[in-house]
């Protein structure tokens, strides 16, 4: 049996743990930049606030209602979930992590447990030791299980937790479903599957196996066909590894200079290098890409890509950050006005076996970097994101405590809130 522990509207959920007058309240969570909501409290949907609207037309929209707005604090998100899944560790046989808010967990024997309470029993745990609701959906497979969450999410009577278990729960969850609903099933297809008049998750599901790869001739949506019938045969070796890594962002305006596009270049490369690590992976080929405003017609617009093939795969932030600037230096042009841009990581095997180069001094220099990795990583799990940072990362600014110094995020985030358990100057101060 398989669960899935997803947290409830996870950044809202993150942002009221400090916050507790927010509770009820409509809260809705920014995107980079302050740009468009991408996180919106059960309150704020009940307003009609949709996501990916504009925060500037938040005020024309609902005038009379008293939103509280935050900006992405994902320093604040990691860290919380983060505690969420040192629960889930210690509570569940095996698990791992699908995303920030969402995690897995696999149950090989379950003759003497007694699932349904012990997910209850998982979601006051994390709702008292975190401070945050989760929905767990237990399940024969990964895409029932992610079923079963919808309705714990959904249903207050599951009491958090919600278990398919028999056929009967089964096909009454699926017959209840939206196929668009499905994990797995994006537009595209839930789109073709409409016109067919396939509605439901059952309709999907009680269609011919032989129907699906003539039609579809996809190998997931087979899978995932298969898996609301019952099997199970999504391995976890899929999810638990990314193929390919992508740090982007819309800058706070316009810009034309080479030196702070290859700021911002050098910002996102150094977070695709932590994720690498994180995950115990290393990539071969570092990708950029950089474009202008496509909605501003009176300027000239231009889009390219460049990659760097590294000789040794690496997860090494100087390494990366080196390739990636180079690559940047091939496709830079003077003259237009850039509005984005973004570094992808790809060619992602295991981090444990890496095939090195025989010529010169590679051996030496990749052990040396993994040491600088290593100190890095630890000072900025320990006094905060970013604390240790390369040269080329830098813009100038003050710190919490009104000094001159130096930052790595030039985003503009108006509305973010403290992060009292990560950074010793928001540490919080009882009266």
């Amino acid at each position: 049996m398989y669960g899935i522990i997803d947290c409830d509207n996870c950044y809202v959920s993150c942002e009221r743990v400090f916050r507790p007058d927010l509770e009820g309240k409509p809260v809705v969570v920014l995107s980079n930049n302050d740009g468009c909501v991408v996180a919106r409290s059960n309150e704020a949907k009940q307003l009609g606030i949709k996501a990916g609207t504009p925060y500037f037309q938040l005020g024309k929209m609902f005038p009379d209602a008293k939103i509280a707005v935050f900006s992405s604090n994902y320093e604040l998100y990691g860290e919380l979930t983060g505690r969420i899944v040192s629960i889930i560790k210690e509570e569940a046989p095996a698990y791992f992590r699908y995303s920030i808010d969402e995690c897995f967990v696999y149950f090989n024997d379950v003759e003497d447990i007694d699932l349904k309470a012990w997910g209850e029993g998982l979601h006051g745990k994390i709702r008292r030791w975190v401070g945050m609701p989760v929905s767990i959906g237990i399940a024969p497979n990964k895409t029932l299980a992610k079923v079963a969450s919808h309705f714990a999410k959904k249903y207050p009577g599951y009491n958090h937790c919600c278990v398919i278990d028999s056929e009967e729960k089964r096909v009454k969850a699926l017959k209840l479903y939206p196929v668009e609903d499905v994990w797995g099933i994006g537009r595209r297809y839930a789109a073709r599957l409409s016109s067919c008049g396939i509605r439901t998750a059952y309709d999907f599901s009680a269609l011919h196996g032989d129907f699906i790869r003539s039609t579809f001739g996809n190998v997931v949506i087979y899978r995932t066909w298969a898996e609301l019938n019952g099997e199970d045969c999504i391995p976890n070796e899929e999810y638990a590894r990314k193929k390919s890594i992508c740090t982007s962002r819309s800058f706070n305006g316009m810009v034309s200079d080479m030196d702070t596009l290859s700021t911002h270049v050098a910002n996102y490369a150094s977070r695709c290098a932590e994720k690498l690590r994180a995950q115990g992976s290393v990539a071969s080929v570092v990708g950029v890409f950089v474009n202008t405003n496509p909605f501003r017609e009176d300027l000239e617009q231009y889009w390219n890509f460049a990659e760097e093939r590294l000789l040794t795969p690496s997860s090494s932030t100087v390494t990366i950050v080196k390739a990636a600037k180079s690559a940047l230096g091939r496709i830079f042009r003077k003259g237009y006005q850039y509005k984005k841009a973004g570094v992808v990581v790809m060619g992602i095997t295991p981090g444990n076996h890496v095939q090195q180069d025989m010529f010169g001094d590679a051996p030496m220099r990749y052990e040396k970097l993994k040491s600088i990795d290593k100190v890095m990583d630890r000072m900025n799990r320990m006094y905060g994101t970013e604390t240790l940072v390369l040269g080329a990362q830098q813009y100038a600014g003050k710190d919490c405590y009104g000094k001159a110094e130096v930052f790595a995020d030039a985003m503009r985030h108006d509305f973010r809130s403290p992060n009292p358990t990560t950074r010793w100057c928001d540490v919080l101060k009882l009266k």
